[in-house]
């Protein structure tokens, strides 16, 4: 993106002698060097580039001059409250293109920003080594170098300043030998002294910093397990905290670390939802937990900072934070920016809500859905400022009980401007807070809330079902500028999102879908209890909703690690957690595989050396093989190096040498590949990864 850039230095001040100028030129008008096209920068800076906690930020920029001068381009970088920059040298690739590389430690915003000038001495010395190698008469030149380090010592640091005028004098000196003359103009010591020196005379920067936003590392790599905490008690009992308390270590075996909650509020009884979505209740439905607002434990209407009486109280949610933070976990809340009929919202700021010629409020519609349980909230209303400070004071309310994690609901039903400043007022005082934005809209609005603060966003993973397409998706957001601002959160299901790959590939897809899932994404997440059983029943032909869906009623789940889905779904996470290569999602590449119903892709992680090949079957019926030609240069193989590959899954082992390898897959064993790649030396230190599996 091209940005202009400005003087680092203003010119200097006019001597009594200059003549006043005829016309005013422009005040840049000395500066020589050019700054074009910085990257990474969101809409030209418009929006923070995202990194975690000592992530590799590598910037990138066109930096030149006109003729033959060399330049000097440094990365400049800061955290966005500090008065000093930190520098870094910038190298030169090729045409005009300059780099280098940062990593952040600290979490909140950042930016940076590049200084570029023509570096008057280097340009000298080229011009120099280049007439000693001709045979050319120096000595002027000696003069000219010896003036320019008396100039840099005008600005120099008293130490460097007194070394440089002692340097132009020996270069000054005519009885010295001429040899020791030219030999101390080239010397590696006088180099580095005049750079360190340089008063950057008519440099250029970047008209406006970029601004990077830097989180803590599980921003980018998580495992979510969602489940509804009324389903975890005893048999036709309703669920409380405390069941969830008491399921805490399934969810720390399976190798969870995040575990979302859907709506812990108390629910309306206005229109409240049956089961399977029924217009009509019977005695005992405990209606949909996004219907907020109803009874607390006394009868006085309840809302958003309220728990839902039979989950139990504010002190037992406090307790489940704490229990979760000891195994590692931490709680994720929905925010869920609605009402039900009964919220006592409705009541007491019935402007924050639309109301019908008829005097009724308008309840939430999704044609030909509707939601006659739940009222939306009018951004559009007068009293919008009390509103938005009303929202805020929501997420305020819970980061004090100790979440640092929300999944908000449906964000792009609701103004643009309202995340944006609830997002930046919240992180200013807490920049550990993650959102994850739970919008399935259209590409350019799931762009517009990443790029204006949420952390992480759903995507459209669960309907990208065959090779190709999952291999164009992943790519487009792990390999554009979209990476950039956008970290994807991959789901296979959700209460909502029950798709057809699932209900007709049985646990073969379960098990496929997973592994896409797990190891595409960096971060990922799972509707659990429905995976965990295999119960993907839908409630008619053509709909993603369950039969009998968790929404509307309670279902009471039993789980083990017996079960085999629990168990793959404990080993998969185990090799997630052990391989850095999986950590992060810029290292994807994809593997040509001669059967469109395979995939192949890696991820590889340079600090660490690790590399993970896997190869999924997307056929959840039939067994499928094919030539796999592999890009040795992303697993940092060479050409003719044999190499070990090490399924983490099965424990199976296999020695390669070259690009092109035969892969098959079978649906009814395990239908994917998940290789550790091990160069010569590296098998003896995996050989009992499988077991720790």
């Amino acid at each position: 993106m091209k940005q202009a850039t400005r003087n680092h230095n203003p010119p200097p001040t006019p001597t009594a002698k200059a003549a006043a100028p005829r016309v005013r030129l422009p005040d840049a008008g000395r500066r020589r060097a050019v700054i074009e096209n910085p990257a990474p920068a969101v809409d030209g800076g418009a929006f923070p580039v995202k990194r975690v906690q000592n992530e590799p930020l590598r910037v990138e920029c066109d930096a030149f001059t006109d003729g033959h001068d060399r330049i000097r381009v440094v990365l400049r970088h800061r955290r966005a409250a500090e008065p000093d920059w930190r520098e870094t040298e910038m190298r030169p690739l090729v045409n005009d293109r300059w780099a280098a590389e940062i990593a952040l430690p600290e979490i909140g915003p950042h930016e940076y920003s590049v200084v570029a000038w023509v570096d008057r001495f280097a340009a000298w010395r080229d011009a120099f080594v280049k007439k000693v190698a001709a045979g050319q008469d120096v000595a002027l030149e000696l003069r000219v170098a010896a003036r320019l380090l008396r100039e840099d010592a005008e600005h120099a640091a008293s130490q460097d300043a007194a070394q440089l005028r002692s340097l132009a004098d020996q270069l000054e000196d005519e009885d010295a030998p001429p040899a020791r003359r030219i030999g101390l103009a080239t010397s590696e010591d006088l180099e580095r002294l005049a750079r360190r020196a340089d008063p950057r005379r008519h440099a250029a920067e970047l008209e406006r910093p970029i601004p990077v936003e830097v989180d803590r590392p599980r921003a980018a790599f998580s495992a979510w397990y969602e489940v509804f905490p009324r389903s975890l008690g005893k048999p036709d009992a309703h669920g409380t905290l405390r069941d969830v308390i008491d399921h805490l270590p399934h969810v720390h075996a399976l190798g969870f670390d995040v575990l979302y909650l859907p709506p812990i509020h108390p629910i309306g009884l206005t229109h409240r939802k049956g089961r399977n979505n029924r217009l009509e209740t019977e005695p005992g439905d405990v209606g949909s937990p996004w219907a907020i607002g109803g009874p607390k434990a006394d009868g006085s209407p309840g809302g958003h900072t309220d728990i839902h009486p039979e989950l139990g109280t504010i002190d037992d949610f406090r307790d489940l934070v704490a229990a979760a933070e000891e195994r590692g976990i931490e709680i994720a809340l929905d925010i869920a920016f609605q009402c039900s009929p009964d919220h006592p919202w409705v009541r007491e700021h019935p402007e924050w809500f639309t109301r019908l010629p008829d005097g009724s409020i308008r309840y939430a519609e999704n044609p030909p859905k509707k939601y006659q349980d739940i009222y939306p909230i009018n951004f559009d209303a007068e009293d919008w400022q009390n509103l938005w400070v009303a929202l805020r004071d929501v997420f305020a309310y819970w980061v004090e009980q100790g979440v640092k994690i929300f999944r908000v609901d449906n964000p792009h039903t609701k103004a643009f401007g309202f995340w944006q400043w609830v997002i930046a007022d919240l992180k200013a005082n807490h920049p550990e807070l993650i959102f994850l934005s739970e919008a399935f809209t259209r590409p350019k609005v799931m762009n517009r809330l990443a790029k204006i603060g949420f952390t992480q966003s759903y995507t459209y993973f669960a309907w990208r079902r065959d090779p190709w397409e999952l291999e164009q998706y992943a790519a487009e957001l792990t390999q554009t500028e979209v990476a950039d601002f956008f970290r994807p959160n991959f789901w296979p299901n959700t209460p909502d999102i029950l798709t057809d790959q699932l209900v007709e590939g049985g646990r073969p897809a379960l098990m496929s879908r997973l592994v896409l899932a797990a190891t595409l994404s960096s971060s990922y997440g799972v509707y659990a209890p429905p995976y965990e059983a295999g119960d993907v029943r839908r409630r008619e032909p053509g709909s993603e909703e369950y039969l009998d869906s968790e929404k509307y009623q309670i279902r009471n789940w039993r789980f083990s690690l017996e079960n085999p889905m629990s168990a793959f779904m404990a080993r998969l996470n185990r090799i997630r957690a052990d391989h850095p290569a999986l950590h992060a999602n810029r290292s994807l590449r994809f593997h040509h595989v001669a059967n469109d119903r395979l995939l192949a892709y890696s991820k590889t992680d340079a600090a660490s050396g690790d590399a993970i090949l896997v190869v999924v079957n997307a056929d959840a019926r039939r067994e499928q093989w094919g030539e796999l030609r592999l890009d040795l240069a992303a697993l940092g193989i060479e050409h003719h190096e044999s190499f070990a590959v090490h399924d983490l899954l099965t424990g199976a082992r296999y020695h390669w040498t070259g690009e092109r390898q035969v892969v098959g897959l079978s649906p009814d064993s395990c239908p994917a590949h998940v290789f550790h790649v091990e160069r010569q030396g590296q098998a003896e230190a995996t050989h009992d990864e499988f077991d720790s599996v």
